[in-house]
């Protein structure tokens, strides 16, 4: 999320190019990526119920299940951003959806369950890179004066995600469809995950035909494509030939780009290519300068305060938005066997069903996926759309640190109300505040991000605050794996714990 900074001819010229058109087509292909990272994030959330024989998963295998495609979130957050610097946002976000998109299509034909894991680990690589890119992608098209707003609505398109989701499974995964090929199957779950991966597919033959970042292009000294590029939104924004276009050269921007490189003493972008060992040493030199330079004054106090919100929102959020399909499954199981007992959350939240004072393991294999495991997640992407309609409208209002600030302290409360709930009713009102809250404070942070770095350091600090974000939702969904059986209460004070630290932090 690297702009030049106000006044400058970028600035200059970017405004000059309008906004129209162009701006439009651009906003839906970045919105339907975002939307496409909301899917891709939760899409395994609705497999554990129904694999759960195929691979004869135990709660702990779930919890693994759900944390491989974040530990390859957590890798490729860095690569991704050297990726961006060297070669283009869009080059990067091309190469990241196909990654996410071929190999969350390969995962969708097998039936055993280390491979499987392979190929999600790599699908979430490719998926941290066009979720860290496409804020910085965006953003760089527009002017000043429409960037923040631009940028807000995209949690709106996170939202038609959350909704989107429940409505396929529930329209596949309940199918009886499953055929059998030698040792391998092919179930309605299977169908489900072809389809939920060839979005990222499409959407990258799309972006081909955009333009790369003009600013990117700008700051690699290559002028006469960034005019070209500025030439091209004019058109596309008014109508006119591109040599009506006011600006007529960018040059006088190479003073500037000079000075931004010797502040920076050195730059990714110079390393067009790695070929050799020695180059490949130079890259990760140049990772490790620009690494320690934002844990250093005056840039320390923002980079830790980013990593922390990042690591306490992040891991609460991607964990509980994991495994709410599973915790419905299970509150219906335990509903359907025990009808109007009122328990809590952490009674249900276990296989195990206290009876006679004993605890018996209730087989849940074999048992369909009930409605309401799909109507309450639906019901959860449908909640967060006020929130997502009021950040764009009101964010010049009421400023973005307002709806931080508001995000954490909702979610922390939320959190820790959990422990109180005694029916399937207050459960799911409390799952609904949760998502919208947290997830539109996902966004506010990372609109939030490109007022607090220089121009040589925002994208190596956006990829150091997710690298901490994908590591806490990592140990979180392993954490919440092996203790959610047994020590659900110890889950709860954990996660509100985390919320209301972040909070106290602003």
């Amino acid at each position: 999320l690297d702009f030049l900074d106000n006044g400058s001819i970028f600035e200059h010229a970017i405004t000059c190019a309008e906004f129209g058109r162009f701006h439009y087509f651009l906003l839906t292909l970045c919105g339907l990526i975002y939307m496409n990272c909301a899917i891709s994030v939760s899409v395994v959330s609705f497999v554990l119920p129904s694999a759960q024989c195929d691979f004869n998963l135990s709660s702990s295998d779930k919890g693994l299940l759900n944390a491989v495609p974040l530990l390859g979130m957590l890798l490729g957050a860095y690569f991704w951003g050297c990726l961006a610097d060297m070669h283009g946002r869009k080059k990067a976000l091309i190469a990241a959806l196909l990654v996410d998109g071929l190999f969350s299509l390969i995962s969708s034909f097998l039936t055993f369950f280390w491979p499987f894991l392979f190929c999600r680990f790599f699908s979430g690589f490719g998926l941290s890179g066009y979720l860290g890119i496409c804020f910085s992608y965006l953003g760089e098209f527009q002017p000043k004066i429409y960037r923040e707003k631009v940028l807000s609505w995209l949690e709106t398109f996170w939202t038609i995600g959350i909704i989107l989701l429940p409505l396929v499974a529930w329209g596949i995964i309940p199918l009886s469809a499953n055929y059998t090929i030698g040792i391998l199957r092919y179930s309605s779950w299977n169908l489900f995950l072809t389809l939920c991966s060839l979005p990222s597919i499409l959407l990258a033959l799309w972006l081909t035909q955009f333009p790369e970042s003009p600013k990117f292009l700008l700051e690699c000294g290559e002028f006469d494509e960034a005019l070209d590029c500025l030439k091209r939104i004019y058109t596309e924004n008014t109508g006119e030939p591109g040599d009506a276009y006011p600006v007529r050269s960018l040059i006088e921007n190479e003073v500037r780009c000079s000075v931004i490189s010797i502040q920076s003493k050195r730059s990714l972008r110079s390393m067009k290519t790695v070929k050799t060992p020695k180059d490949l040493k130079n890259l990760l030199n140049e990772v490790w300068y620009q690494t320690k330079e934002m844990f250093k004054p005056p840039h320390l106090k923002n980079t830790l305060l980013t990593c922390l919100i990042q690591f306490g929102l992040t891991s609460s959020y991607y964990t509980l938005m994991m495994w709410f399909p599973e915790l419905f499954n299970r509150f219906e199981t335990f509903e359907r066997q025990k009808p109007g007992v009122e328990v809590s959350v952490c009674q249900v939240s276990s296989v195990y069903i206290e009876h006679d004072g004993a605890l018996n393991s209730a087989d849940l294999c074999g048992s369909a996926v009930g409605e309401s495991v799909y109507t309450h997640t639906l019901w959860i992407g449908i909640a967060c759309i006020p929130t997502s309609l009021w950040m764009p409208l009101c964010v010049h209002r009421l400023g973005a640190k307002f709806f931080l600030v508001m995000c954490l302290f909702v979610s922390g409360i939320v959190a820790a109300a959990l422990y109180f709930v005694k029916n399937a009713l207050q459960n799911l009102i409390l799952s609904c505040l949760f998502e919208a809250f947290s997830g539109l404070g996902i966004s506010v942070l990372l609109c939030i991000m490109v007022d607090l770095f220089p121009t040589n350091m925002r994208v190596m600090a956006a990829a150091a605050s997710a690298t901490f974000g994908r590591l806490g939702s990592l140990l979180a969904n392993i954490t919440f794996g092996l203790l959610i059986d047994s020590h659900c209460i110890l889950l709860i004070i954990i996660f509100s714990s985390l919320l209301i630290s972040t909070y106290i932090l602003l």
